[in-house]
């Protein structure tokens, strides 16, 4: 299933509300360090439920560290600087989907490693900004998981 990269993130209910959607959806999350606050936080315990214990997390050191357990892997980075809408992507079973932190997105570093069509963007209204990091999420995971017939899903 998919995998699901959550970078530096800085807000605990975000990543909470991530942690009980990767649970949901049967994806990994992985999040790449350093965070903005300590997972063991009440908000990010909070937001998951008691979803902590049905999903698989994986903590990276850095991005490096990441890119390199993915290796071979087909990497999408969804940035509101993307040149392609998500729904125009044909996502497969084993795709992985990088997010950035909520303040600051993903860094120009991180983003160059990715040719034009693996930058996606989420659709929104020109006055905005961004999206909430974890309703971004939930939106590009569920097209992901409808293009596969939400397999494993009732």
């Amino acid at each position: 299933m998919f995998d699901i990269v959550l970078f530096e993130p800085e807000i605990p209910p975000n990543t909470g509300n991530v942690i009980r959607l990767a649970a949901n959806i049967g994806c990994r999350l992985h999040l790449v360090q350093p965070y903005g606050f300590r997972l063991s936080e009440r908000a990010v315990k909070r937001a998951g439920l008691d979803y902590h214990g049905l999903a698989s997390v994986t903590q990276h050191r850095d991005w490096l560290e990441c890119l390199r357990h993915f290796d071979g892997r087909r990497i999408y980075a969804l940035t509101t600087s993307g040149s392609r809408n998500y729904a125009e992507a044909d996502f497969a079973r084993d795709d992985v989907f990088l997010f950035g932190s909520e303040t600051r997105g993903l860094p120009g570093q991180v983003l160059a490693g990715f040719p034009a069509p693996m930058r996606l963007r989420l659709p929104m209204s020109p006055a905005s900004r961004s999206l909430n990091l974890a309703n971004a999420v939930a939106v590009t995971l569920y097209e992901a998981w409808r293009q596969q017939g939400f397999d494993g899903g009732r």
